[in-house]
């Protein structure tokens, strides 16, 4: 929330959460088919509308990126299975859970350490 110098507060449109998911497992890690069934649940769970996905993996042994497109915004992440590591991207408005979204995602990827930063989205500025 945002608080005026007026007294009133103005709710975010959206809240951004940006998740460093460390000590992963690797092999989750380089599964794009996986990972799409992944966050489009923690989309559904967290009450928003899945639009389509596009997840792309880098051959070998290497990681994924890739987005699921939401009605209320979207949820991209980028792997580094190496590294155990994924960058995890979750912004959501309206009446949608971000948090939800990144609990799902924690639960089924179970990383050592998660580091998690969130960001109000599109609140109002008093403007003179």
């Amino acid at each position: 929330m945002v608080t005026h110098a007026t007294g009133s507060t103005v709710p975010p449109l959206g809240r951004h959460v940006l998740a460093d998911l460390h000590g992963v497992d690797a092999v989750p890690l380089r599964d794009p088919q996986g990972l799409r069934d992944l966050l489009a649940a923690a989309a559904v769970g967290a009450g928003a509308h899945v639009l389509g996905a596009h997840f792309h993996h880098f051959g070998g042994g290497q990681g994924v990126t890739g987005v699921v497109l939401l009605s209320e915004s979207h949820i991209t992440i980028h792997t580094w299975p190496e590294r155990n590591y994924a960058a995890l991207d979750v912004f959501m408005c309206g009446h949608a859970s971000p948090e939800r979204a990144v609990e799902h995602i924690r639960a089924a990827l179970a990383p050592a350490q998660i580091d998690i930063t969130t960001v109000p989205r599109g609140a109002a500025r008093h403007i003179a």
